[in-house]
């Protein structure tokens, strides 16, 4: 699969849906560990209200369906890490408008937007051990797979290493925003959970286009 067009969306959907429900434990536990122990629950709400956002609305253009699922997900999660993915598939979504299907390509401008509306929402930079964190590689590397004429499958492999490099980095960082911040150094050494919600979503993708392209 080269491109992900109106009828791949919610399986797609469906998948992001069923990873967060696999996760949602391992979510609670890494975010309790210096958070509030509801981000499994967040993302769970979150991707279910998009699955059901998209299955209503797969008639729609593609970046139209993006952006109402992201809606949907703000509506369902309204807690900060929720309000941030919202923003991301809204934005991206919107950067998606003028298109009918996502290659290599629009995945690339699909997550600048999503980065960049995450930075503009969450008041964050990269370093500060967030989904940022994350979100920049995993920005690079689709621009740079563009630039080398990669295909889809290809670009989404590479854009999941540098997410996964982006996300292992984190245990390296002391946070600087959110509750995680009242800990300072006890956040030194752990994996940002935040940060692992957008490897996550970035590694589905990957997943779900190789496995089409059998």
């Amino acid at each position: 699969m080269d491109s992900i067009g109106k009828a791949e969306l919610v399986p797609l959907f469906a998948s992001l849906r069923d990873v967060f429900i696999s996760q949602r434990d391992y979510l609670i536990d890494l975010d309790g560990k210096v958070g509030d122990s509801d981000l499994g629950l967040t993302m769970n709400k979150a991707f279910l209200a998009a699955y059901e956002s998209v299955s209503a609305n797969s008639a729609d253009a593609v970046g139209r369906t993006l952006q109402l699922a992201g809606m949907a997900m703000a509506k369902a999660a309204p807690s900060t890490m929720g309000t941030l993915v919202a923003t991301g598939f809204m934005r991206g979504g919107k950067a998606l408008e003028s298109f009918s299907s996502i290659g290599s390509a629009e995945m690339s401008l699909f997550w600048a937007a999503f980065l960049n509306g995450v930075i503009e929402r969450g008041k964050a930079k990269r370093g500060d051990k967030t989904l940022i964190d994350v979100l920049a590689p995993v920005s690079e590397s689709l621009g740079t797979s563009v630039a080398c004429a990669a295909t889809l499958p290809e670009a989404l492999a590479r854009a999941a290493e540098a997410a996964a490099k982006g996300l292992d980095a984190t245990k390296g960082m002391i946070a600087q925003h959110g509750k995680a911040a009242c800990f300072q150094e006890k956040t030194l050494g752990l994996q940002d959970a935040g940060a692992t919600v957008g490897f996550l979503i970035v590694d589905t993708l990957r997943a779900f286009v190789a496995e089409r392209k059998k």
